[in-house]
């Protein structure tokens, strides 16, 4: 059974995220399934810190992209909107270049909180990164 409010596409994604640091970090959602989504993000010289590697920021970036659409595609557009209350990250393994991919999975989905996993690793499997988010889901601004 999936955990998404309505169906939706790859494109919807991609469009709910234009013109934004999605946009200017090169991210791309690329796949999602009943309790999942997942996000890639490209190791180049946007994403890179001065010692080469990828930036642990932008891990984060990436972790709270792909964890915060995914908790606003579980309430319903209409009435709620999911805002990140806090994010943690413990970064594993450097990447000097290539893609990063990011899969987040619900830990609780709550009345007024969602809790979600991500995953971060690099293109050969291997985990860069592991976060936790937790959002707020508020009534959605008049």
């Amino acid at each position: 059974m999936s955990i998404w409010f309505r169906s939706y596409t790859l494109e919807e994604m991609t469009a709910m995220s234009q013109g934004s640091l999605v946009d200017h970090l090169g991210m791309e959602f690329t796949e999602f399934g009943d309790d999942y989504l997942i996000a890639r993000m490209p190791v180049d010289c946007r994403t890179l810190q001065p010692y080469g590697i990828l930036h642990g920021g932008a891990s984060v970036a990436l972790a709270e992209t792909v964890g915060s659409l995914a908790a606003n595609l579980v309430v319903d557009e209409t009435r709620f909107v999911c805002v990140g209350q806090e994010i943690n990250a413990n970064h594993l393994r450097p990447v000097p270049c290539g893609w990063v991919i990011a899969t987040a999975r619900p830990l609780h989905l709550g009345r007024r909180s969602q809790v979600w996993d991500i995953q971060i690793c690099d293109e050969k499997g291997r985990k860069v990164c592991v976060s936790r988010l937790t959002m707020a889901v508020i009534d959605k601004p008049t």
